[in-house]
């Protein structure tokens, strides 16, 4: 129960997601739906897509207590009527998210080689950048809604009523799984294990 690193996992997190819930707006934008512009997602500006339990609360209690790093931004409301290509054009905006995190988390991998030597302290916190953004990556590919990997059923073309049952779930199910199962484990591994090919390019 370290307080310190909690905090400092959710102002990492925040910081992660911003592009995260950007690329979704960039890539519906793109397809032809105008939704996430008219309500003010397409931009970095972090507050326009923190969600105070999603980013915030639940990140630091989980954090805290050990069990994994449960949390998401603000969801970015899409309409595939207006994508091109349907419900194929909302797999492509679901899957930005997660895409855009490894390319960060690339990024950072190189910030933290570029730092190692005269900041230390920057190289550490980019550092941990890359495993949060892999592991934001990793969490958000779960099939189960509010999450990305949700949005894949729908291109799968699942029963949409089988969908909202789902959703009606959603959250009580990520609780659950994270605090009883090894799948918050399982997250952490993959994506350590993805951290240190990343950084070891670098280095």
């Amino acid at each position: 129960m370290n307080l310190e690193s909690a905090l400092l996992n959710v102002g990492t997190f925040w910081l992660l997601l911003t592009p995260h819930e950007y690329a979704h707006a960039w890539v519906a934008d793109r397809l032809g739906d105008d939704t996430p512009r008219r309500e003010g997602r397409l931009t970095l500006n972090p507050l326009a897509h923190v969600d105070w339990i999603g980013t915030v609360l639940l990140p630091a209690l989980s954090s805290l207590f050990g069990f994994g790093f449960l949390g998401w931004g603000k969801p970015v409301n899409t309409n595939p009527y207006a994508l091109r290509g349907g419900l194929n054009g909302l797999a492509l905006v679901a899957l930005a998210g997660p895409l855009s995190n490894v390319l960060l988390a690339l990024l950072l991998g190189a910030v933290a080689r570029l730092a190692s030597g005269s900041v230390p302290a920057v190289a550490d916190f980019a550092g941990l950048g890359v495993f949060l953004s892999l592991y934001l990556a990793l969490f958000n590919l779960l099939p189960v809604p509010p999450l990305d990997g949700s949005k894949l059923l729908l291109a799968a073309r699942i029963p949409v009523v089988v969908y909202q049952e789902l959703a009606r779930f959603g959250f009580l199910l990520l609780i659950v799984a994270m605090s009883v199962s090894n799948l918050g484990r399982w997250l952490s591994q993959g994506s350590y294990w993805g951290a240190r090919q990343i950084l070891g390019l670098f280095w």
